[in-house]
C-alpha cells in the first residue's frame, strides 16, 4: 500500500498562487520545506540547409557499473545540458504495420539533429507488433525507424505501448489493441475498466487481472513480459547505443493511471474530476478482501456512493468537497486500496522489464501524468480518481517516486511547459506547484526525473518554462526533455526558430540565448526541407 510521508508545511500567500478567486490558503496542498514559490507524398525532396552555428554536439552517456544513462541524474545543478528528445507521430508505424510517409521522416530527422536534437521517441504499439495472434511479432516496421535514426545519429526512446491510442487528449489517430485481445474482451468484458454505472474502457486491461491467465492462457503481465523479451531479442545489438531508452508502458496513453478522464464520445471534459474505476468483477473482489482484512467488511460493497461523474466539480460530491468523505476513515481505506493496486501493477511490470533488460545498456523509464486541475482544492480530485493519492495532508508522488527508485527507472512527468496564470480560475489549476512537488519526491527518493510538455506548444513562453523547470536549482534538474510532437507545424518559419533556439539553450544548461537571424554576409538563415517555391514545401508540410 502507499505511505504516507508526515512532514512540514509552509506558509502560502493566496496572492502567490495566481488569480484563483476559489482557493484559500487552507485549499492549498501540503508542500515540503525547501519549496520555493516564484511564480498524397510529394516524390522529390531537397538538400537540407542548416546554419551550422546551431547545431549542437552531442555528448558521451555516462556508463556506471556498465549501464548507460542520461547525462543527468538526481545531483543535477544548474548549468548542466539537458537532451532534448522530440516525439515522432503517433502514427510513425501505423495499424497497416509499414512506416508513414518515410520520405517525410528521413528529411525531418536530418533536420532535428542539425538543431542539436539528442533522439526522437516513438511508440511502439502492441496492436500492431503482436496483431497476427499471441506471439507472433513483426517488428520490420520499427527495425527501419531504428536503421534510419541510426544513420542520422540520433538516439531513440521506444515506448512499449500497451495501450490503445485513440480517445485522449492529443491522439491523432486509433491504434486498438491487439484484435485476439479485443475477442477476449468480448468474451469476458470484466478484463477491463469499468465504472460505478457500467461503462467498459477498452484502452488498457484492468490491472485487477493482472496475475489472472486471462490471455489464451497468459496472463497480462506474462504477455507484457514475452513482448518485451522478444523485443530485446529482436533489437540486442542496438540496445545501449541506438536504442538508449525504454520506457515502460503502466497504463491509459502508457502512464501509470487509472483511465479516470476518456475524452471519447464526450465522457470527460476538463476540468471534470473523473471517476473511479474500480467496478469490475476483479477490481471489487480486491476491494471486498482488502475490507474483510481491514475489518470493515461493509467497506468493500462497491466504491464511494457520493464522488459524482467525470464532469462535476469537488464542492458538487460529497466524497471530494472540502469536508467530504475523502477525509473520513472509510475515505482513507478506499483511496489507500486504489493508489496501492496502482502501485503494485506498475512494480510488477517493472520488475519484469528490469530482469529482461538488465545489462543491456538502457535506461528504464515510466510516464507519470500531470494532473494539475483542482491541484489547488483539499481533495486534489482529479488526481484521486485517477489514482494518485495526493491530498492536502498526503503527498501522493513519494510513493510514486520510491517504487520507481527501487527499480532503476527514470520518472518521466508531464506538464513541463504550464503556468498557474495561463489556466482557468474556475479550475483551481497549479501547474507549477505540482511539478515542484514531484521534483521534491524524486530528490527525496534519489530517482531521475524528465519531463515532457502535455500540450502542442510552439511558443517562447512555453519554452521558457520549460527551461525553468529543467534547471536544477532546488537540488535536482531533468535528465532529459522530450518535446510534444513532430509535426508540420513545428518546421514552420518562427516555430522553427523557436525551437532551434530552446534545444541550444537546454544544452547549455537553461541559459537563454538568441540564434542569429543573419549569417556573415548579412543572408537570411534558415532550414529549408524543400529547395523550390514555397508551393512544394507546402505541400512536404502537408504530408505529415
Amino acid at each position: 500500500m502507499a505511505s504516507t510521508l508526515h512532514y512540514s508545511t509552509v506558509p502560502l500567500s493566496r496572492a502567490k498562487l495566481g488569480n484563483s478567486s476559489t482557493a484559500t490558503g487552507d485549499d492549498l496542498p501540503v508542500v515540503s520545506v525547501g519549496y520555493r514559490m516564484a511564480a498524397k507524398q510529394p516524390c522529390w525532396v531537397g538538400r537540407l540547409r542548416a546554419q551550422a552555428c546551431s547545431a549542437a554536439q552531442p555528448t558521451e552517456a555516462v556508463a556506471v557499473e556498465g549501464e548507460k544513462l542520461h547525462g543527468l541524474n538526481c545531483e543535477t545543478v544548474s548549468g548542466r545540458r539537458v537532451p532534448v528528445f522530440v516525439m515522432l507521430p503517433l502514427d510513425t508505424v501505423g495499424i497497416g504495420g509499414g512506416v508513414a510517409r518515410p520520405r517525410v521522416l528521413n528529411a525531418s530527422m536530418a533536420a532535428l539533429r542539425s538543431a542539436g536534437v539528442e533522439g526522437v521517441m516513438v511508440d511502439v504499439w502492441w496492436g500492431v507488433v503482436e496483431k497476427a495472434g499471441p506471439g507472433s511479432y513483426d517488428w520490420e516496421a520499427y527495425a527501419e525507424v531504428v536503421r534510419m535514426a541510426e544513420r542520422h545519429g540520433l538516439k531513440l526512446q521506444m515506448v512499449m505501448s500497451f495501450h490503445q491510442c485513440g480517445g485522449n487528449v492529443g491522439d491523432s489517430c486509433k491504434i486498438p489493441l491487439p484484435p485476439w485481445v479485443l475477442e477476449e474482451m468480448n468474451r469476458d468484458p470484466d478484463i477491463v475498466y469499468t465504472d460505478r454505472s457500467g461503462r467498459r474502457n477498452p484502452e488498457y486491461i484492468s490491472l485487477g487481472c493482472d496475475m489472472l491467465p486471462i490471455l489464451r492462457g497468459r496472463t497480462p503481465i506474462q504477455v507484457y513480459s514475452d513482448y518485451m523479451q522478444n523485443f530485446r531479442e529482436r533489437f540486442k545489438d542496438y540496445l545501449g547505443n541506438v536504442i538508449e531508452e525504454i520506457q515502460v508502458g503502466l497504463g491509459p496513453c502508457g502512464e501509470l493511471r487509472y483511465p479516470s478522464y476518456p475524452e471519447s464520445n464526450g465522457t470527460w471534459r476538463f476540468p471534470g474530476i473523473g471517476e473511479f474505476q474500480c467496478y469490475d468483477k476483479h477490481m471489487l473482489s480486491s476491494l471486498r478482501a482488502a475490507a474483510i482484512a481491514a475489518g470493515h467488511e461493509e467497506w468493500g460493497k462497491s466504491g464511494p456512493h457520493d464522488s459524482g461523474h467525470y464532469k462535476q466539480f469537488p464542492e458538487e460530491t460529497g466524497f471530494f468537497r472540502h469536508e467530504g468523505t475523502w477525509n473520513t476513515d472509510y475515505g482513507r481505506f478506499f483511496l489507500d486500496w486504489y493508489s496501492g493496486k496502482l502501485l503494485e501493477h506498475g512494480d510488477r511490470i517493472l520488475a519484469a522489464a528490469e530482469g529482461i533488460f538488465r545489462g543491456t545498456g538502457a535506461k528504464l523509464s515510466a510516464k507519470v501524468a500531470g494532473i494539475h486541475w483542482h491541484y489547488k482544492t483539499r481533495s486534489h480530485a482529479a488526481e484521486l480518481t485517477a489514482g494518485y493519492y495526493n491530498t492536502r495532508h498526503r503527498n501522493g508522488y513519494l510513493p510514486i517516486a520510491r517504487m520507481l527508485a527501487k527499480r532503476g527507472v527514470v520518472m518521466n512527468f508531464t506538464c513541463m511547459e504550464m503556468r498557474d496564470e495561463q489556466q482557468p480560475d474556475y479550475a483551481n489549476c497549479s501547474p507549477e506547484m505540482l511539478v515542484r512537488q514531484v521534483k521534491e519526491a524524486a530528490k527525496a527518493a534519489a530517482v531521475d526525473l524528465a519531463g515532457e510538455n502535455a500540450l502542442e506548444r510552439y511558443d517562447k513562453g512555453a519554452y521558457s518554462q520549460v527551461l525553468e523547470t529543467s534547471r536544477g536549482d532546488e537540488g535536482i534538474g531533468l535528465s532529459a526533455f522530450t518535446y510534444l510532437r513532430m509535426k508540420k507545424e513545428l518546421f514552420e518559419g518562427e516555430n522553427w526558430r523557436q525551437f532551434e533556439t530552446f534545444v541550444k539553450n537546454m544544452a547549455e544548461g537553461g541559459r537563454r540565448a538568441s540564434l542569429p537571424s543573419k549569417d556573415s554576409q548579412f543572408s537570411d538563415l534558415y532550414v529549408g526541407l524543400v529547395n523550390g517555391d514555397s508551393k512544394k514545401k507546402g505541400e512536404l508540410l502537408a504530408s505529415f
